[in-house]
């Protein structure tokens, strides 16, 4: 495994993370406690050192999960994980209000709770799991996260940066309050390198890179025939004519691979490790096996230029959310 530094924080960093948004249940049906265990396991024997989670994955289910690994691992893990917004609003809306999404006592109120669930004494990373730039000059929120900080709660601070929004927060890092941000950013998706990372580059701000397999679409697994539990967010994510345009978009991916990615999920997560303002890339990993097929990939290749500029060719503008 290799590692990263995390921005500003000086935290070295497993280059790929553990996003724990699927062990949670919920919206994503079919996991298993005690396979997700072992999945976090396995992670942490192969180096992981960083699982993002949430307050909201599974109610804190998630976070259980998390915590019960922390208990009985002694490597240090490092841990963020993010306060949802109070009107359930996901993404922030241009007009939301602050006072409405975080208000102090709310933001108080869910670190206490994460803490509680993953039994520690201090968050690594609390992060907002949305953001609208308008926030930037209030001074509630902030305010509220500096007292956190001061009480020694939470030791960094993050924004989950609303999907395909990767701009709607450069006034907040241009502020020097955030430390990283979590954002989008994958083969279909690559819009983050026209002004975000530049700016995490020239600013110190660590990156985590979510959905990085567009949501399962990169691992080449969908099909026009597939079908997904109920209650699963990607019957509406995969709805009405879209995996019909995945499989033709995958389709001409896989003409790519070879000798430097032998397999669609190998060349989504090196296309992600490819560009230097990132500091890890967090992707699901509900099983052992999949643990394994992913950290295999932090072997310190890097994609060609050439390579790369061909997957620029197959950026693709769209949200199925």
């Amino acid at each position: 495994m290799n590692y990263r530094t995390f921005g500003r924080t000086g935290i070295k960093v497993s280059e790929i993370g553990y996003g724990a948004w699927g062990i949670g249940g919920a919206m994503w049906q079919g996991s298993e406690d005690d396979e997700s265990m072992r999945a976090l396991h396995k992670a942490v024997d192969l180096g992981v050192n960083f699982i993002d989670t949430a307050l909201a994955y599974g109610r804190g289910h998630s976070e259980n999960l998390v915590g019960n690994l922390l208990k009985e691992r002694k490597e240090r893990v490092f841990v963020a994980t993010k306060i949802p917004p109070k009107n359930g609003e996901w993404p922030a809306r241009k007009e939301s209000k602050l006072n409405e999404a975080f208000p102090r006592e709310h933001i108080v109120k869910c670190t206490e709770r994460s803490l509680r669930n993953l039994r520690v004494e201090t968050i690594d990373i609390q992060q907002f799991h949305v953001w609208n730039d308008e926030w930037t000059d209030e001074s509630e929120w902030w305010d509220a996260v500096s007292e956190l900080k001061e009480q020694g709660k939470i030791r960094f601070f993050g924004v989950s940066i609303n999907d395909h929004q990767p701009e709607n927060a450069l006034r907040l890092g241009a502020s020097g309050k955030v430390d990283t941000f979590q954002v989008i950013y994958n083969i279909f998706d690559q819009s983050p390198e026209e002004l975000l990372f530049p700016f995490c580059q020239k600013n110190n701000i660590g990156v985590i890179v979510r959905v990085p397999f567009d949501e399962g679409a990169l691992t080449g697994s969908i099909t026009t025939e597939s079908t997904f539990p109920p209650g699963d967010f990607r019957n509406g994510y995969f709805g009405g004519d879209r995996r019909g345009q995945v499989v033709d978009r995958v389709s001409k991916l896989k003409q790519l691979l070879g000798t430097e990615a032998a397999a669609l999920p190998e060349l989504a997560l090196r296309f992600a490790l490819s560009h230097p303002a990132v500091s890890t890339v967090i992707p699901g990993m509900r099983t052992v096996r999949n643990v394994e097929a992913n950290c295999g990939v932090s072997d310190g290749r890097a994609l060609s230029d050439r390579l790369r500029a061909e997957l620029k060719n197959h950026r693709w503008e769209r949200n199925f959310y």
